[in-house]
């Protein structure tokens, strides 16, 4: 008996939402096109980075080679872009990685995930807002923050150093614009990405008619040179030159996978498409499809503007906060600055816009499910959630006037990356699950048939037992993961010695992970069919949770205790309150009370 209580705990925390629930209707209305969803997910995702990013990167980490950090990064985030898309495909709903969580691992996980989503867009809206207005001040000549920084100086810990209006006005703006309509908030965010996209391909065509490919050939001498003026001296004799030793790898491979590790993040925002589910007119058809688009897009911005901006100038001489007005001035091209501004807020605009637009609809798929307070499902005739976008964009504004986010950054890559581990993890969990007699590929019937009369040889189904089994090696790969992780983190100088001991529990590690995707990959997978899905699983998703795990592990400890903290909060508010309302948890009764009506048993 005493294990009762422990087991309606474990019970309720780990209840899975049905992919067609019963009696749950969309109040959204279907009016998005594939135009619309691409333009969300470039302008989220094709932010202001691209005019910073790439002279940062370039400077300090890779050189020329950049693109390829581009290209790696690009190739990373797809696979978390292949896992979205699998889903959107399968569950045209509104929620994103919160709902694929609760239809495959359950509702604690599920609320841990849509809890990190939060966090992640308020704490992205904010910086967005903050960074326009940084850039539209520079713009002003900086007459803005020196008036506040005069007479509104706020001077304590955690919050900024003056309370930046401006900011949290264009959010309440925005916030405005979207609790209006969700068409008109599209629109709003085709027109600043087309005018972004314009820009970056002016950009892209004049470094490419510009530039100089003695740029990709820089020798190591000059890289010393350049070195040793920065350090004010006369000779280059055992100096050792702080920019590589030039060419197209200055930094060598290692600096390559750097730059890729940071422009990893140039991509995060496409997302934003998988929470439109409800709100597109064939979802299981373009939620897919302007996925991978959208990244393929992105990419070729960034591969074009980075191999663009070291074709221009030596990548030494890059300016790490404004490399494109510097570049144009180092060609000749001054006024061409002024298209960059332009460009810049454009994207700023969009990015902004895409940061916000999912953060209701999240707050909605959550409050309809009562894991959070019913008001936010409140929805327009326009079909936009309207109490959950001004209860969040509020939020955003707030942070954005009062508080010092340099240092909740890392908090939001947190949540995004625990929400992308969480989306594969469901992937393979998805593919392995039992499939209900009802829900079968219809052509399954007739290929059991032929099988019967010995004309087919047909695969096998999962059975619970396999299933169970998957999600075993599930837990214990992502176990090896974060192991493996942590030794190539922690002991990365001991392994380039060759370390016996580091090398033998790498070695343990990887033998451990091997062995167990081996035996995941021998275990029959069910035949439901999606318009897309993710190719070579088990290995893709693992490969996805793998990279989110190892960038995961790299935030320092005050960002963990900060995580803690929020997940502390999301905690209490669940215990509290969204377990005991949880509209699965009245489905779960509702079937119970069913069944002993018709003379069954329950325990």
């Amino acid at each position: 008996m005493s294990c009762s209580p422990v087991k309606s705990l474990l019970a309720s925390v780990s209840r899975r939402k049905p992919l067609e629930p019963e009696g749950e209707q969309s109040t959204f209305n279907r009016c998005l096109t594939i135009v619309d969803l691409l333009a969300l997910g470039v302008g989220s995702t094709l932010g202001a980075g691209v005019y910073v990013l790439s002279g940062e990167v370039a400077r300090d980490a890779a050189g020329p080679s950049i693109i390829f950090s581009f290209f790696i990064a690009a190739l990373a985030s797809v696979f978390a872009g292949l896992c979205y898309a699998e889903f959107g495909a399968r569950i045209p709903q509104t929620g994103s990685a919160y709902l694929y969580s609760y239809v495959t691992v359950g509702e604690l996980l599920a609320y841990i995930t849509g809890w990190n989503l939060l966090i992640s867009y308020v704490i992205g809206a904010s910086s967005v807002a903050l960074a326009w207005s940084a850039t539209f001040d520079d713009l002003m000549g900086g007459h803005m923050s020196k008036y506040f920084e005069e007479h509104a100086a706020m001077g304590l810990p955690g919050l900024a150093p003056y309370p930046d209006f401006f900011a949290a006005s264009l959010i309440m703006l925005l916030t405005g614009l979207l609790a209006f309509g969700v068409k008109e908030s599209t629109t709003f965010s085709k027109i600043f990405t087309g005018i972004n996209i314009l820009v970056l391909s002016f950009v892209i065509i004049s470094g490419f008619i510009m530039g100089d490919l003695s740029n990709w050939k820089i020798s190591e001498a000059t890289a010393l040179n350049e070195t040793a003026i920065l350090k004010n001296l006369t000779s280059t004799v055992n100096l050792t030159s702080e920019f590589g030793v030039g060419g197209f790898f200055p930094y060598g491979f290692t600096g390559v996978l750097t730059g890729a590790a940071t422009c990893f993040y140039a991509f995060v925002g496409f997302d934003c498409i998988a929470t439109t589910g409800e709100e597109v007119e064939n979802p299981k058809r373009m939620i897919p499809l302007s996925i991978i688009v959208s990244l393929l897009i992105c990419f070729l911005a960034y591969f074009g503007v980075s191999a663009a901006l070291t074709l221009m100038m030596p990548y030494y001489a890059l300016n790490k906060k404004s490399p494109l007005p510097v570049a144009f001035d180092y060609i000749r091209w001054g006024p061409a600055k002024y298209a960059v501004a332009v460009g810049s807020l454009c994207a700023l605009t969009a990015s902004l816009l895409g940061a916000m637009f999912p953060m209701p609809r999240v707050l909605f798929a959550m409050a309809r499910d009562g894991l959070l307070f019913e008001p936010l499902t409140r929805v327009t005739a326009r079909g936009s959630p309207a109490v959950a976008t001004l209860a969040s964009g509020t939020v955003a504004a707030v942070m954005a006037l009062l508080f010092d986010l340099a240092a909740l950054v890392d908090l939001m890559s947190i949540g995004t990356l625990f929400a992308y581990t969480l989306v594969a993890i469901s992937i393979l969990i998805l593919r392995y699950q039992v499939v209900p007699a009802e829900n079968k590929d219809p052509g399954r019937h007739a290929r059991e048939l032929k099988y019967k009369f010995g004309c087919l040889k047909l695969p096998p189904s999962p059975t619970s037992f396999t299933s169970t089994t998957v999600t075993v090696l599930t837990v214990i790969c992502v176990i090896c993961i974060f192991a493996l992780s942590v030794t190539l983190t922690q002991a990365s100088d001991a392994l380039s010695r060759a370390d016996g001991w580091s090398v033998f529990c790498l070695s343990v590690v990887v033998v451990s992970l091997v062995l167990t995707v081996f035996f995941m990959w021998r275990q029959p997978q069910n035949d439901i069919k999606a318009s897309f899905m993710v190719p070579f699983v088990p290995v893709l998703p693992l490969l996805s949770v793998f990279i989110n795990v190892h960038l995961t592990v790299q935030f320092d400890r005050n960002t963990w205790l900060l995580y803690t903290l929020w997940m502390l909060v999301a905690l209490v508010i669940y215990f509290g309150y969204g377990i005991y309302h949880s509209t699965q948890k009245q489905r779960v009764m509702t079937e119970k009370l069913k069944f002993e009506r018709v003379g069954g048993k329950t325990n």
